[in-house]
Order: structure tokens, then sequence, then C-alpha cells
């Protein structure tokens, strides 16, 4: 790197007094050396965005932070942000997305549905030169590769989700959500050298699932840890905890790399028999307690130095 990059923090802009701050910006700024971004952006009476870039970024690297959950107030701003920093002459340009929406819909389905996935993907690629996010929910896609038109990298939450379970938790059992979450819950458990089972699950509807434990019997003096990928209605680690408190197991350490928290989901699972919830910073929330800046820095140091 010669010149520092400029992060802006555009999470800023969309968090209420009541809400957890954003720390990813901060944290990135710190572990990549990098500069301030200030941008000066407001609404008309008319619900319109005025947006003003105050940072000289002529021949800058800038990079924009944003965590793309509720993401439809976000992305106009987003896009504006981008092209104004291109028209100012910024170098390159990246978003940083800890966590990707508009991956869900990777199918139709039904006909005339809109593969949002594959549209969202397009507008990205047009503003952006890079885009870095941690664990995107892929299902169908093997790769950003297919859908986004500009170079991407996809980083692991698993090696920071191993480091908080081997500092915090004694004597930790792994369990994952369902068969496609078998390989993500294999490597964090080999990196916190622990044992684990994946759920068999059983759904009857959007939001009735029922689960089991495999083996449970084996696992009495172990502290359960349920990890995945997202905590949404949280309704499958609700019946999950309830069938282990039956089982006769210790409350559970429940671990998302992306805390959504729909509707009541938080307060329902801190109401249940669990030790703690926990997630990363992907997504501001009060159960953030796994930084995942360290390893978008390092992600973030590679493109920006061109190795």
């Amino acid at each position: 790197m010669n010149k520092p990059p400029i992060i802006f923090n555009l999470d800023l802009f969309f968090e209420s007094a009541e809400d957890t701050p954003s720390t990813i910006a901060d944290n990135l700024i710190e572990e990549l050396g990098a500069v301030t971004g200030h941008l000066d952006y407001r609404h008309f009476p008319d619900g319109e965005s005025y947006l003003r870039v105050e940072s000289e970024v002529n021949g800058q690297d800038c990079l924009l932070v944003c965590s793309l959950h509720d993401p439809n107030p976000k992305f106009l701003p987003l896009i504006f942000t981008a092209e104004v920093l291109r028209e100012l002459g910024a170098k390159r340009i990246a978003l940083v997305a800890p966590y990707l929406s508009y991956m869900r819909q990777d199918k139709r389905f039904k006909s005339g549905e809109c593969i949002t996935s594959r549209h969202f993907a397009s507008l990205v690629s047009r503003s952006f030169d890079f885009l870095v996010t941690v664990d995107p929910h892929l299902h169908r896609y093997q790769s950003l590769d297919e859908i986004y038109g500009l170079k991407s990298l996809v980083l692991q939450s698993a090696p920071s989700v191993a480091q908080w379970i081997t500092q915090q938790v004694y004597k930790p059992l792994l369990l994952g959500p369902d068969s496609e979450s078998e390989q993500w819950v294999a490597e964090v458990a080999r990196l916190a050298d622990a044992p684990f089972e994946v759920l068999e699950k059983v759904r009857s509807g959007d939001l009735d699932v029922e689960v089991s434990v495999p083996h449970v019997d084996q696992y009495l003096d172990h502290t359960p840890v349920l990890v995945d990928d997202i905590i949404s209605s949280g309704r499958t680690l609700l019946n999950t905890l309830e069938h282990l408190n039956k089982a006769g197991m210790q409350p559970a350490v429940c671990i998302g790399t992306h805390g959504l928290f729909g509707a009541n989901a938080w307060e329902l699972l801190k109401a249940g028999p669990t030790q703690k919830v926990v997630t990363s910073n992907s997504v501001p929330h009060p159960s953030n307690a796994i930084d995942l800046a360290p390893a978008l820095a390092e992600g973030l140091k590679t493109w920006l130095t061109g190795s």
C-alpha cells in the first residue's frame, strides 16, 4: 500500500440512538492504519437523499463499509456514494459487506418470480471494483463469481468462531443445525479441537421445525454449542434448546455468524435454557462478541497490495 485507504462507514447513517453501534469500520481503520472518510448524508423533506463527500479521495483506494441487513433503505445511498467517489477520482472502490443480503432467491420457483440474487449482484458489480464478505448463503451457487461481475473475496468465520469457543466455553460439543452445515461445523470443531454432531431436522412448514440430537447420551457432561451461519426466526434454536433441556444436557451456548433476529427471536432466545447467545459483529446487535475485523483486514490487505 502506498497511501492509506480511506474507509467510509455507511452503517452510521442507518443506526438509531437505540441501535448497537457498528464496530467493523472503526476496527478496520485501526487494523489497516486507514483514514476515516467523511460524508454528509441527509434526506430532503420529500424523501430524496443528499450526499456530499467531504474527504479528498482523488487517487485513493476507498472502502465502503456497509452491513447489508435490511438492505433496501441502504442500497441507493450505497450506490450513490460509490458513483460520486468514482467521479471524484477514487483509484479503486471496495464494498466491505460483512453480511451480504439478497442471496436467498437463487432460483425461479414460480413463474414470474424475480431471481433477486442475480439482479442485486449485477447492480453492485457495476459500481464497485471489489467485494469482501463473510459466510454468504451460497446454497445453489458454488461461488460469488457465478453472479457477481467483480473481483470478490469470501472469508470464513470458522477461525474466529472457534477461537471464541476455545477461550469461552468449557468442554464444548458443537451442534450444527442441518446436514448442509456439516462441513462448516466440522471445520469449527476441528479448529476448536471439540466433538460435533449435526441435528436431525424435520420441517412441517415455514416456521414449524422438529429436531433431535444424535448420540445425546454420550455428551451429558459437555456444554452444547449450537452454531449456525444465520439466526433469523430462532425457531430451530428454540426447538433444539427444549430438546437438549429434556435430555438433561447443560444450558447451551448459541452462536450465529449473522444475527438478524427477526420478530422477537432475541427475547425468546434469551428467555430460553441458554447460557449465552453470541454473534459476530457482521450485523450490529447487543449479542456481538466475535470480531470479524482482523479477518476482513487480512483479506483487504491482499487486495490493497495486489498480492
